[in-house]
């Protein structure tokens, strides 16, 4: 490993105390996730938080509203589940971050101090995880590695038999309410993005039923009915170009299409009788929510303030619990009642995070359509043109939205405008949008970025010597294929666990991924080698001008750290300047303070480089 220049680590961002204190009160505000009820003890929770300082799994008694943290890690834990009796709380291990373990239990009222967690599963295989579906008595789980995907069923704590092997990628989707049929995803038709369903009977593990739309249309198993016997199927498919509701009786192999006239895109989950939907309807960067019933066909839409719900359940008395932020306002998780009343269901201990600046819509014409960002300047700034930050999510199939965080604020308070850009490959706007990238990744979805990046700076709104480029993950690789393909646009880039060398990331990474670019590049590096290479950041490494932080984890299995290094390599023989923050820890970071060096870091580096106080 060669010595590049490392990230200076600033003591603070802010010479106003009460400013410092501000945007680090954001981080290490208390936040939960929306809890998992056991399904036959719904007193029996689950939920994520950070109150502890790193993200771990909690265990909450609502009859004695008592909560008990789970896992202790030094990296964090963030996958768990609940046994349906409440009995067993789940949890994945890994090591360090790097997404490689087994799935580990122990009861719900903990264990000795001595002693480790069991086993969940006898006679599984550590592997990356691949769905996991627990019932009374049967346990499927899904495993994947570099020979593909491997599904496991035990019955009553016996050892575990494979039901599914294949060297495509898939795994466990859902599991009957009865334990007789299982759902799996799988992507034989060689194309994990686009995923076809299976039904395999748990006893033997033959096929029941199959279903599959086509070439480019992706099917996703939600849940089998709440009712035993029951075996309907609740799929979220894409016929008519973007994500809609179907039931499928698997048993009679027929289907029911929802039709439900909303704009956007539909996902839902049961009601606990089987008689109605609760329907999260995704529009423009916002979600509402919305109950089907699936006899009348009526839909009602819940009261949900504005904003971005992140997840939804409803549990047996028929009460709504979610999720929910906006950009100005920090999450909470809230209960809607039956009789239209409404409370904090679960409030985080300690103080709560500081409120944050409004997002705003902006849709801009680009060459491949109208994008949609999402834009926002500090308050109180003054009008003219601003240092500016092009935030890219990753994914690349997902979506910036109105929601809260922490690290848009820090920028916001730093005094920089913020522009989130959902670019083609982006989820939330139909399946042509999101699929717009095959076979031209990263290029394309930067051209949408030049075109926001030309509105602003036409507006008036960006100041275009202090333009930045940012992200993680997908984003961070898109900043850096920025860095050298639109040189003159950008001051500065930031990028966090990126892709940087395609060809060794593609050697490194976790099997899963390398089918999802095999999908997205339409073949493998041996197969189209010259797709690999035009839209790989280090084929343009000579080119970048601008000043580069690159951010990475040691354990990534994701953005390999060696594909990062031969990055840095040759970013070293150029005369702009970079510099570099490692980290032990995998694809990002659940301990908080971690999470706030590196944000200092990054708000650090970019000042400094442009001249900013």
């Amino acid at each position: 490993m060669s010595n590049h220049p490392p990230a200076e680590v600033p003591d603070r961002l802010f010479a106003d105390d009460a400013a410092e204190t501000r945007w680090r009160d954001r981080f290490t505000a208390a936040r939960v996730s929306l809890p998992d009820w056991a399904r036959d003890a719904p007193d029996r929770n689950i939920y994520v938080s950070n109150a502890s300082g790193v993200f771990e799994i909690y265990a909450w008694d609502r009859a004695t509203d008592t909560h008990r943290k789970v896992t202790d890690r030094p990296n964090g834990t963030y996958n768990g589940a609940i046994s349906p009796d409440g009995e067993h709380v789940w949890w994945f291990s890994d090591k360090d971050g790097d997404e490689f373990g087994s799935w580990v239990r122990e009861p719900f009222a903990g264990r000795p101090a001595t002693e480790e967690p069991a086993a969940a599963v006898p006679g599984g295989v550590p592997g990356y995880p691949a769905g996991l579906g627990i019932g009374r008595t049967v346990i499927a789980l899904g495993v994947s590695g570099d020979d593909g995907t491997t599904v496991f069923v035990t019955r009553n704590g016996a050892p575990a038999e494979v039901v599914y092997r294949n060297e495509h990628d898939g795994g466990v989707a859902a599991l009957s309410r009865d334990e007789t049929l299982l759902a799996i995803e799988h992507s034989e038709h060689g194309d994990n993005r686009h995923s076809a369903l299976r039904i395999l009977a748990v006893a033997d593990g033959a096929e029941v039923a199959e279903k599959w739309d086509g070439e480019g249309k992706g099917l996703d198993a939600i849940g089998f009915s709440p009712i035993a016997g029951d075996q309907r199927l609740l799929v979220r498919h894409e016929r008519r170009g973007r994500d809609e509701l179907l039931v499928w009786d698997v048993t009679a192999d027929t289907e029911v299409e929802l039709a439900i006239d909303l704009p956007g895109e539909l996902t839902a989950d049961w009601y606990p009788d089987g008689s109605a939907i609760v329907v999260v309807h995704t529009h423009e960067a916002r979600n509402t929510v919305y109950r089907h019933d699936l006899r009348s066909g009526e839909l009602t839409k819940l009261a949900t303030p504005p904003g971005t719900i992140g997840a939804v359940d409803v549990r047996p008395d028929h009460t709504v619990e979610y999720s929910w932020s906006n950009a100005a306002k920090p999450g909470v998780v809230r209960a809607l009642y039956t009789d239209g009343t409404e409370r904090v269901l679960l409030a985080p201990p300690g103080h709560r995070a500081p409120e944050s600046t409004e997002l705003l819509d902006v849709f801009v014409p680009s060459e491949g359509g109208e994008v949609h960002a999402l834009y926002a300047r500090p308050a109180h700034a003054p009008d003219g043109p601003l240092p500016t930050v092009f935030a890219l999510h990753g994914g690349p199939h997902s979506h910036d939205e109105d929601r809260f965080s922490a690290y848009r604020a820090v920028w916001l308070d730093a005094g920089f405008a913020v522009v989130h850009v959902n670019y083609r490959g982006s989820s939330g706007y139909g399946s042509k949008w999101r699929d717009a990238i095959e076979g031209r990744p990263g290029l394309t979805e930067l051209a949408d970025v030049a075109a926001v990046h030309e509105w602003a700076v036409e507006k008036g709104l960006a100041d275009p010597a202090k333009c930045v480029v940012n992200g993680a993950s997908w984003g961070g690789y898109l900043t850096l294929l920025a860095m050298g393909t639109q040189p003159g646009l950008w001051a500065a880039g930031v990028a966090g666990v990126p892709v940087a060398d395609y060809l060794a990331a593609y050697e490194d990474e976790m099997e899963p991924l390398r089918a999802f670019d095999r999908a997205l590049f339409g073949g493998s590096p041996e197969e189209v080698a010259d797709r690999y290479v035009e839209c790989s950041p280090i084929t343009y490494v000579e080119h970048v001008a601008a000043p580069v932080l690159v951010v990475a984890g040691e354990n990534d299995p994701r953005c390999p750290i060696r594909q990062i290094e031969n990055y840095l390599e040759k970013l070293a023989d150029r005369d702009s300047p970079y510099e570099v923050y490692r980290y032990d820890a995998g694809h990002g970071s659940l301990v908080v303070a971690e999470t706030i060096k590196q944000t200092a870091i990054e708000v650090h580096f970019v000042r400094r480089h442009l001249g900013m106080p």
